[in-house]
């Protein structure tokens, strides 16, 4: 029996996800019961972002075979799977924090039901438009096709799914999102912000 919620963290490529995950790895209170699963990934652990687990394709797949993922999908030509010991956190009581894919959001509503706390990290367009320039990894119509993504996603963002704006320090979005948690409305399956 799941007794923890599964926060499932999705947000476009330069939102501030990975920087989030990080600042929760370090100040997440007690009082949020928040545990971060790693998400197992077919590209190099050095690659930069996330802290992941590298599998190689074979591996992956023999894992998925064996049923070793309570989620998986493809994207950007990679495999990405969040592991079952995620489910046995929640049915500890644990509240769970994964990086989420927009995309896979209803596979992990019918996984994982009214226990899911969907939550969409935004920032407006100049602010995203900065941090992918930044970056340097993209050439100007990547990050055009970046944000025409980022505004598609965005309004189809039903209203099961909580908001939280990164425009500013990451401790505000982190603070946010504790507060989903320790929040009563939240914690029994409704609440948006």
């Amino acid at each position: 029996m799941i007794r923890g919620r599964l926060v499932y963290l999705m947000g476009a490529s330069g939102s501030g996800k990975d920087t989030l995950l990080q600042t929760l790895r370090t100040q997440a209170p007690d009082a949020a019961g928040l545990l971060l699963a790693h998400r197992y990934i077919t590209r190099p652990w050095h690659a930069g972002g996330e802290n992941h687990i590298e599998l190689s394709q074979q591996e992956f797949d023999r894992r998925q075979h064996l049923g070793l993922f309570s989620l998986h999908w493809q994207a950007h030509g990679l495999s990405y799977g969040i592991g079952v010991e995620a489910q046995a956190w929640l049915e500890a009581g644990c509240n769970v924090l994964v990086n989420g894919s927009r995309a896979q959001l209803q596979q992990a509503q019918q996984r994982f039901g009214a226990a899911l706390l969907p939550v969409l990290l935004q920032v407006n367009e100049a602010v995203l438009r900065r941090r992918l320039e930044a970056r340097g990894r993209e050439s100007e119509a990547a990050i055009a096709a970046r944000l025409l993504r980022a505004r598609e996603y965005a309004k189809g963002i039903n209203n099961g799914v909580s908001v939280i704006n990164n425009d500013g320090p990451i401790d505000q979005a982190a603070h946010a999102l504790c507060r989903l948690l320790t929040t009563p409305d939240t914690i029994n399956g409704g609440g948006d912000s």
